[in-house]
């Protein structure tokens, strides 16, 4: 058998069912794993010895793609394919594959399955079905949404996240199955996901904190691994919806107006508004040219260490709005 593709998820699940199978089949069976780069040598040895305590016996060889990597090796293997050994099952596992002649004797006799990254729907389909048939609960499809959402099209993270969601929600319903995981459950307990984390620096930044958006940048980037443009245009948002506030509220709309308009809500709506009333315009203006300019840097690659221009734009905000708070900016 052979898995390749870049889902490990399923190459994991595709093994244990192999596994799992063969049991049934043969009883007990002894499981030998090699690295791809395990001597060729060793590996056919493996399948054609007899096991010592079990009538079968499994190899499993991972990063099957350098292993057969090299004439010699892929011959010898071809080779192996026309002749398998009964008493063995050989299991090649891999994220990437190059189509060759060895693709064909393993189809004469065996199987090849592509272990392809889900698309977003397949991802919800599966994680629906998955949730009922594993871990014993429901989820609702506004919940399953958006549990794809946050942490995109993975499913060993899906699997990982359902079988804690599942737990919360049969506990909280007093039961051990049947319960329905809710959007608010997802919410409450799923990370937020790379790209929602890079909103995080409106805070500290509105909350006039340089020394606390500059550790949030190193962490945005170093932990969540969050994406450099969407940090950068989350402080570039942030500045562009002050500087629209203060104009509209220059204008005499009121605040509720100016919310609705530009969509602000939650705590950081009032930050927003407050920075807008104290910061002055011209003032306003400069913060969101030199947010536009970090941006336009990074995208076209003329920022020579993003790290610290993002860096230094959320300080250079922060001590700005920092100024609106206490009064100082005028």
């Amino acid at each position: 058998m052979v898995l390749h593709g870049k889902e490990a998820f399923l190459r994991t699940e595709w093994t244990r069912r192999l596994l799992a199978a063969l049991r049934e089949r043969h009883g007990e069976i002894d499981e030998f794993r090699f690295s791809g780069s395990a001597p060729v040598a060793a590996v056919l040895d493996e399948l054609r010895s007899m096991g010592l305590l079990a009538g079968h016996k499994v190899v499993i060889v991972d990063d099957a793609d350098q292993f057969l990597q090299g004439e010699d090796r892929r011959r010898a293997m071809e080779r192996y394919a026309e002749a398998p050994s009964e008493s063995a099952t050989l299991v090649l596992r891999s994220d990437t594959w190059r189509p060759g002649n060895f693709d064909k004797r393993v189809a004469e006799v065996g199987t090849m399955t592509k272990c392809e990254a889900a698309t977003t729907a397949e991802a919800i389909r599966w994680a629906t079905g998955r949730c009922e048939r594993r871990h014993a609960a429901t989820i609702e499809p506004s919940a399953v949404g958006l549990l794809v959402d946050r942490l995109g099209t993975d499913l060993g993270r899906l699997d990982s996240e359902l079988a804690k969601l599942a737990i919360a929600a049969n506990a909280a319903a007093g039961s051990t199955s049947g319960a329905a995981i809710s959007r608010l459950l997802v919410a409450q307990l799923v990370g937020l996901g790379r790209e929602e984390q890079a909103w995080a620096i409106q805070e500290p930044v509105l909350a006039g904190d340089p020394g606390a958006a500059v550790r949030l940048v190193g962490e945005l980037l170093e932990v969540a691994r969050a994406p450099e443009v969407m940090i950068s245009w989350s402080l570039l948002d942030v500045t562009r919806k002050v500087a629209e506030a203060a104009d509209r509220l220059g204008a005499g709309e009121s605040e509720r107006e100016v919310s609705s308009a530009l969509r602000l809500w939650g705590p950081s709506a009032s930050a927003i508004l407050t920075a807008a009333r104290r910061f002055p315009r011209n003032r306003l203006r400069t913060q969101f040219a030199k947010a536009l300019a970090s941006d336009r840097a990074l995208k076209t690659g003329r920022a020579r260490d993003p790290r610290r221009t993002l860096e230094g734009l959320s300080a250079l905000l922060a001590v700005g709005f920092a100024a609106s708070r206490s009064g100082a900016a005028r």
